[in-house]
């Protein structure tokens, strides 16, 4: 029994949590391999892989080659599998516990309050601020409302009907968070299949132009058609590819640990991440890109090159893709419905996240300013810009997700439970790496850090668990926790 000493020590969200009874747990094809897949199969992250620096280096990462870019995919697959989620969905498995509680042990029982909890719920309202803009820009497909050079446009004015559908979108999702997420989880479980679909569907159609893809042809067309950056060497695309793959899957993996309670043992938690995250992001960012290269090997594919014309978008290329236009605009249009449950989620985790840590401030005013928030990011198209929202996504959780896993095998797999206070080792790994992470992004704001260091998520992830390690023995005392004894195998 812990004395009275002893119970007032461990925070109120710490007492109450229970861990999830195995009754409650099933084999990973039904919980953990669809819902990472999901993820994944959101047209924002696959079109957005195909993109990624496209704008500015003539003929994106197809300037080496599809085969190059492939390569990039699965080493971004594999270390997020390895080092993003394996531990995460373990410790889950293990103690039955969310991120929110077994976070406490690395931050401490107070500044686990923050990281990971509070601050994963903060950084939902991002997710909501880009789901709002990627859908908004899918259906201005459709519409084809003047939006100016929001979303990559010519330039002029944008019409105030695109703010009103992202007022719409935003407001109506936090809404449906907080009242209505029952009607939202009963229609979401189909509505992958339509990502699912399209990348099917267009992958056969432009498979056998992948063979006939010219990558020095599609570098020079770019060039000609008014791209001024320089085509990138195939360490930097392979680099490239590696950032925004782990920056998008950073806070995902982090949250294996959610994932990981429905888990009945190892092997649901090694073979639904196989699946769900491995295999998921290889099918989906692969696909995408090699949808584009396949297109720009056919003959309408290389009559758009004669014309200067390169697209690294497949959504945007749908119609082309189809040989009809009104198809290409139905298909953007379906692809943002289906976008809007995972709006609805992300705001439902923010409101979850702030009611644990913050109970006394109404969710509706936390949710309604975190609303606000998101709207401007995307009215503004900072929420575009997925390469920069993407890197401090990843600067924020790698080392966190470093600092964790330096934990779990410094205490040989086993989770000790929450630690006093502020535990100082945590959070000096995490600033550290913080920094490191963004290092390219405070380059690009002009603070003078010297160059952009490559692969900084990944740098971030190892200065969180080195430091960790290094200040294990600086770290405040554990406290009495009952739920920390039982742990599964």
């Amino acid at each position: 029994m812990m004395d009275n000493e002893a119970k007032q020590s461990v925070p109120s969200y710490l007492e109450c949590a229970q861990p999830n009874p195995a009754s409650n747990r099933a084999p990973w094809y039904k919980n953990i391999a669809p819902s990472y897949a999901g993820i994944f199969l959101w047209f924002v992250f696959w079109s957005g892989a195909a993109t990624c620096g496209g704008s500015d280096a003539a003929g994106g990462i197809l300037a080496k080659g599809w085969g190059t870019a492939l390569l990039g995919v699965f080493l971004g697959a594999a270390i997020c599998y390895v080092l993003f989620y394996l531990v995460f969905g373990r410790l889950g498995q293990k103690t039955g516990l969310p991120l929110y509680i077994v976070g406490s042990s690395t931050f401490g029982a107070t500044g686990g309050f923050i990281l990971p909890g509070f601050f994963m719920g903060l950084l939902q309202f991002g997710w909501v601020a880009v789901n709002i803009f990627g859908a908004t820009a899918a259906l201005n497909m459709m519409f084809k409302l003047p939006a100016g050079s929001l979303f990559g446009g010519d330039g002029g004015a944008v019409s105030p009907l695109i703010y009103v559908i992202m007022l719409v979108w935003g407001v109506s999702a936090v809404v449906m968070a907080l009242k209505g997420i029952k009607y939202v989880a009963m229609i979401s479980t189909w509505m992958p299949l339509i990502p699912a679909l399209t990348l099917i569907v267009l992958v056969a159609k432009t498979a056998g132009g992948l063979g006939s893809f010219d990558a020095a042809a599609f570098v020079k067309a770019a060039t000609a058609g008014g791209v001024k950056g320089a085509a990138m060497g195939s360490t930097a695309i392979i680099f490239l590819l590696i950032t925004y793959i782990v920056g998008f899957t950073a806070t995902a993996g982090a949250a294996g640990v959610d994932f990981g309670t429905s888990a009945r043992d190892k092997k649901d938690v090694v073979l639904g991440g196989f699946a769900g995250v491995l295999l998921a992001i290889l099918l989906t960012a692969g696909l995408s890109i090699m949808i584009v290269a396949g297109f720009y090997g056919t003959a309408d594919g290389q009559a758009l090159l004669a014309q200067n014309q390169v697209i690294l978008d497949p959504v945007a290329l749908t119609g082309k893709i189809l040989k009809n236009d009104r198809t290409g605009e139905i298909v953007a249009f379906l692809l943002a419905i289906c976008a809007f449950p995972s709006c609805c989620f992300s705001s439902l985790i923010a409101a979850n996240s702030i009611k644990t840590t913050l109970p006394k401030i109404n969710p509706w005013v936390s949710c309604g300013i975190g609303c606000v928030i998101a709207e401007i990011l995307a009215m503004l198209g900072v929420a575009g810009k997925l390469g920069a929202i993407f890197g401090f996504f990843g600067a924020s959780f790698g080392p966190i997700c470093g600092a964790m896993v330096a934990e779990y095998f410094l205490n040989k797999g086993r989770w000790t439970g929450p630690r006093a206070g502020f535990n100082p080792a945590g959070w000096i790994a995490w600033a550290v790496g913080f920094v490191i992470g963004a290092q390219p992004q405070l380059v690009a704001w002009g603070v003078p850090l010297g160059k952009p260091l490559p692969l900084s998520l990944i740098f971030a992830f190892f200065a969180g668990a080195v430091i960790y390690a290094l200040l294990s023995n600086c770290q405040s005392r554990i406290l009495p926790y009952p739920q920390a004894e039982n742990q599964a195998e």
